[in-house]
């Protein structure tokens, strides 16, 4: 089984903002990390959880994900997302992009979810934090085309 653990952080919600993974199958492990200008916590909680599946190239192979975000686990576990995909209800939810983006890859794995308290010394939610944290407030933040776009037209 490949464990992937997450986190994301916005400096201000929204505000500049980051992720953090780590993939860990047997003894390898890998980090996933990357900043944004601007961006929201939910945003980059779910992006950790998708840039991590989508790093997983033996698709075959089971995946748990630990998370500290109820936003997306419950999405899942709940099985909301899938409400939302079946009737086409996307546009009345907030990260569209992004929760289209997580389907695709999520209907190529073998995916389970793990919800974790957050800031409780669970070592790889605090890893992954540091890296979400590091990332958001970093040099070289990305656009998050998603976030961005929206917020221009909802200012019209």
């Amino acid at each position: 089984m490949i464990h992937l653990f997450t986190d994301g952080s916005a400096r201000g919600n929204p505000g500049p903002g980051g992720y953090g993974a780590i993939l860990r199958y047997g003894p390898h492990e890998k980090e996933l990390t990357q900043g944004f200008r601007l961006t929201t916590n939910n945003r980059m909680e779910l992006l950790a959880v998708i840039v991590g599946l989508e790093a997983v190239t033996r698709p075959e192979l089971p995946i748990r994900v630990v998370s500290d975000s109820k936003y997306v686990v419950d999405a899942v576990e709940k099985k909301w997302v899938f409400g939302w995909a079946a009737k086409s209800d996307f546009g009345k939810k907030a990260n569209e992009d992004l929760w289209r983006r997580f389907l695709r890859v999520y209907k190529q794995r073998k995916v389970t979810f793990h919800w974790i308290k957050g800031h409780a010394g669970h070592a790889e939610n605090e890893r992954c934090d540091v890296l979400a944290v590091q990332s958001a407030t970093g040099k070289g933040l990305l656009v998050d085309e998603g976030y961005e776009a929206l917020s221009a037209k909802s200012a019209f």
